[in-house]
């Protein structure tokens, strides 16, 4: 079976196109800029990359274009598209009525359009993605994968918050967490990596990358995560501020005179790396400032490293323990320094990172703790594209 993995953004329509019997991905690309007239297709066939220039006006064209060059021209790797099977979605916010994935019907994409309000700008461009391809191929299965779905078994003690209770209840106000098909996968690839079973296993999965994010993971259910009713909440991150007093907020509005979507906008778009750096929201860019003498970007690193070291041993305490963590995502797989300075100084709950395994590990499964300690340590690439290929064809295979 093949399956086209699409994730839809407001101007952008990622993909990948798997071919199911060896889990291989044939091609991948994307869309970028849609709506505006200098917008291209991106993608890779037999590791080479090519780009095409196209005005493409909205998703439907988009998606269009996207089956036109999986079918035509000398880099077709579609003789038609009857060779496809399904298609898999990334769905961002599936609010308390999805905990798992589920093939899209109209009854289903009515009740993910009601969680509209709690992602203004995500779902409906998954929405779009839906209707795209179901104009294009009426009968081709579609499969919905959440965000937000892994996240959903954590218990009501995690999830509130200490606001009215009336606001959860009319409202939908609590914390649903994000990355979840990542935080899914990772968990459970470290255990087939590791030769365990996730019963009776405490992992902590670190998220890290432009948007970051740690989930509590016991016995294979999340039970805690760092991002909230939105993904602002939690870790510091690229851009985002993570977690502020809300009375700071409201200061600031006051002082700065700023309405609801400026106040949005210097939390989600101004903080974070690029916010105390004064520059780049891109690790390897504050890493460079630090070695040129950057003091504001040795704070930013120091900032950084130290909420994920705060998280993880607010979830070890949680959980009753940990016995594995684990990076993944653009800085965790790829950065040492980020790991070092999230790990070390917790060799008081068994962690003993090896300097020189974590140095040489970069985007690879491996163990980078000492054989003495007794918390595994890993790094484990992330495939959020494989696990909404693999779940959409459990669903319709």
């Amino acid at each position: 079976m093949k399956i086209l993995v699409l994730n839809c953004g407001s101007s952008s329509i990622k993909y990948a196109l798997y071919d199911m019997a060896d889990r291989s991905v044939i091609t991948s690309g994307g869309i970028e800029k849609i709506g505006l007239p200098d917008s291209f297709i991106k993608f890779k066939v037999n590791g080479e990359k090519y780009q095409i220039d196209r005005p493409i006006e909205e998703h439907t064209a988009g998606v269009q274009f996207i089956f036109e060059v999986l079918t035509t021209g000398e880099h077709a790797v579609l003789g038609n598209l009857n060779e496809l099977g399904a298609v898999g979605h990334r769905m961002v916010h599936g609010g308390e009525r999805f905990n798992k994935s589920v093939v899209l019907t109209p009854e289903v994409m009515e009740a993910f359009a009601r969680c509209n309000d709690l992602a203004p700008l995500h779902n409906p461009a998954n929405i779009k993605g839906v209707n795209a391809v179901k104009e294009i191929l009426p009968d081709l299965p579609q499969v919905g994968v959440f965000d937000t779905a892994f996240h959903q078994t954590m218990p009501d003690y995690a999830y509130m918050y200490a606001l009215p209770y009336e606001l959860y209840q009319q409202h939908g106000v609590r914390r649903y967490g994000f990355h979840g098909t990542s935080h899914r996968y990772v968990s459970q690839r470290v255990c087939e990596f590791l030769g365990i079973q996730p019963e009776g296993k405490r992992i902590i999965t670190c998220h890290i990358g432009n948007g970051a994010s740690i989930a509590a993971v016991k016995d294979g259910r999340c039970v805690d995560t760092s991002m909230g009713l939105t993904p602002l909440e939690g870790l510091m991150m690229g851009t985002r501020s993570g977690d502020i007093d809300a009375g700071a907020v409201i200061f600031l509005m006051d002082k700065l005179n700023l309405d609801t979507k400026h106040i949005s906008n210097l939390l989600n778009k101004q903080s974070g790396l690029a916010g105390v750096s004064g520059g780049s929201s891109d690790f390897r860019d504050i890493l460079k400032a630090i070695a040129e003498g950057n003091d504001r970007a040795r704070l930013a690193k120091e900032m950084y490293t130290y909420h994920i070291k705060k998280y993880i041993g607010e979830y070890a305490a949680a959980m009753g323990g940990v016995d594995v963590i684990l990076f993944t995502g653009g800085a965790g797989e790829n950065q040492w320094e980020v790991r070092d300075g999230a790990a070390s100084g917790l060799e008081f709950m068994g962690v003993e990172l090896d300097n020189e395994k974590n140095r040489a590990c970069r985007a690879t499964e491996a163990v980078i703790s000492k054989d003495s300690s007794r918390v595994k340590v890993c790094v484990i690439p992330t495939d959020e594209e494989l696990m909404i290929a693999l779940d959409t064809q459990s669903l319709v295979g």
